[in-house]
């Protein structure tokens, strides 16, 4: 199946409550590409690549976020895959 590629950008109080760190670890075990950063607007984004599924449940994580977190609202925007190899935070 064809990789897709997301951009998400998440709201509410998504920063300093390990975010990025949470998106990585499930981009990680699902085998997905991306990155994840803070925003100075107090938002966090989130661009992730692969196996269309993955994506997907990595998407419905983001709408939870980590324990600490309160997720306002995910915006999502479909992307060309660029084949990105791993996961960082930027």
């Amino acid at each position: 199946m064809a990789a897709v590629r997301r951009r998400l950008l998440i709201s509410g109080r998504v920063q300093g409550v390990f975010f990025r760190a949470g998106a990585q670890r499930h981009a990680e075990r699902a085998g997905l590409a991306g990155w994840a950063r803070n925003l100075g607007d107090g938002r966090v984004e989130v661009v992730v690549e692969g196996e269309p599924d993955a994506v997907e449940a990595l998407e419905r994580w983001c709408h939870r976020g980590p324990p600490a977190a309160s997720v306002a609202g995910v915006e999502a925007t479909e992307e060309p895959p660029e084949g990105l190899a791993s996961f960082v935070i930027r």
